[in-house]
């Protein structure tokens, strides 16, 4: 019984054997036939009407040089392979049977009803789902283009890996890399080395070296040397002379930036953010960019932490934050909240310092130049006097309120509101103690970020 047995499962093995490779040869058909034996082997030639099948692959061409002893067969005009809904097109290449690969070097283009994938040359393999291009790349799906030096498209995952000059496109970015990786169900993007990201519409340009985006939350990270730009197209230099403000390039630095453009559109700078934008600067740990207000808010991320500081032309501001207020791409006006401190060097007498504290300040700009500034809460001041340029003391007043009135930059008058008490200190006592003049909250802060510190971080990523 046990022999039986065993002979009865030889027979099925044999046959599920027979039954494979016969799955497994190709079969070629077409008008006509010759058959050849070149150098040792054996081949035919089909012409006309071509078809090669093997499994659920279908190829039809206009000629084709059958490989009996290889499996395989060079495939020559109107080259169209089948499988399912998948299509590969080209005008010569060839067909692999042991592998079930096809493969062209003549310009090759795929669509299986998702993307349509061409490059100069490909590779196909068919069980895998599987395909690898080359040169001249370009994948184009319902809503995003993209093109490479390289790229490898796993058809069922619905993934791509491209690498070498990587550009991918939809209605809203452009992301450019050396490597991506893009998810095309979930529109996910992954991108390393030399990496830029332009959102179109706010005409603004993220650096770094590190991105992932979420086409479909609509989010963007870059957590590798970012750095941000936007250049403001509507601001006309030609009307701004050099003492005024130059807004013309938004630059923000920091270790961590993200881009939120579902419901809020806002962009978040975090850790050692510095920020340039003409005769601004700014150091903090956090920035947030609120793109459809306007509104640039900066904080510290704990109490131990540094406050945020702001640099205007030769004022430094510092407070628990600082919110900036921006109309058509211009300042508009500038809050500081809790702890608010500014300072002001003299440019010729530069151990000199107007300085100002309260609980709050505001200032507020026309035409990009500042026209007054509002002191609110326990106002305390120490301003210098001059006569022409000669120095003539100073005076050290204290109130609730305090309002400062500039005219060309400098101060023009200042208004105490609310108990205000002044002492004036002549020059005799002032000259050569400067420093034993300063407020409690007086801190100079001397690390104002430069050009420099945002060339360097783009030719990092270059």
């Amino acid at each position: 019984m046990l022999r039986i047995f065993a002979i009865t499962y030889l027979i099925f093995f044999q046959v599920l054997i027979l039954a494979q490779v016969e799955d497994e040869r190709i079969i070629v058909i077409g008008d006509s036939l010759v058959g050849k034996f070149i150098e040792g082997e054996s081949i035919r030639e089909v012409v006309g009407n071509v078809r090669l099948s093997q499994g659920n692959v279908i190829v039809t061409c206009n000629m084709a040089i059958q490989y009996l002893a290889r499996n395989e067969a060079e495939l020559i005009g109107n080259v169209i392979a089948k499988q399912d809904s998948l299509t590969l097109q080209t005008e010569k290449g060839f067909y692999y049977g042991n592998l079930r690969k096809t493969k062209s070097t003549s310009g090759i283009i795929l669509d299986d009803t998702k993307v349509i994938l061409s490059a100069d040359s490909g590779e196909y393999y068919f069980d895998e789902a599987r395909a690898f291009f080359q040169t001249n790349v370009t994948l184009v799906d319902s809503t995003t283009t993209l093109s490479s030096d390289e790229l490898t498209y796993f058809q069922k995952l619905d993934k791509s890996i491209a690498i070498g000059n990587v550009n991918i496109t939809d209605k809203d970015n452009i992301i450019y890399a050396d490597t991506l990786t893009h998810l095309r169900r979930t529109k996910y993007s992954i991108a390393d080395g030399n990496v830029s990201i332009k959102i179109l519409r706010d005409n603004l340009t993220i650096f770094g070296n590190h991105l992932e985006d979420d086409g479909q939350l609509k989010y963007t990270l870059i957590d590798e040397s970012p750095l941000l730009m936007q250049i403001d197209t509507t601001f006309n230099t030609e009307e701004v002379d050099q003492d005024r403000i130059s807004i013309d390039t938004l630059l923000i630095k920091s270790r961590v930036m993200e881009s939120f453009r579902s419901g809020l559109d806002m962009f978040k700078a975090t850790d050692s953010v510095k920020i340039l934008r003409g005769g601004f600067a700014s150091l903090n740990d956090l920035s947030v960019y609120f793109r459809d207000e306007e509104k640039i808010v900066t904080n510290r991320l704990g109490e131990e932490r540094p406050r945020p500081v702001m640099w205007y032309e030769s004022s430094q501001l510092t407070g628990d934050s600082i919110t900036i207020y921006l109309e058509d791409g211009a300042i508009k006006s500038l809050v500081v909240d809790r702890n608010a401190f500014m300072l002001s060097q003299n440019k010729i007498y530069q151990q000199r310092f107007d300085q100002t504290s309260s609980d709050s300040v505001q200032l507020h700009f026309f035409n990009n130049r500042l026209q007054r500034a509002e002191f609110e809460g326990k106002v305390q001041s120490i301003y210098y006097m001059y006569d022409e340029d000669t120095p003539n003391g100073l005076v050290k007043s204290t109130a609730q309120k305090a309002l400062i009135l500039f005219q060309e930059n400098e101060i023009n008058q200042v208004k105490l509101f609310g108990s205000p008490t002044s002492e004036y200190h002549p020059e005799i006592k002032v000259e050569g103690l400067e420093r034993t003049f300063t407020l409690p909250k007086f801190v100079l802060r001397e690390n104002r970020p430069g050009k420099k510190d945002f060339i360097t971080n783009q030719s990092e990523n270059e």
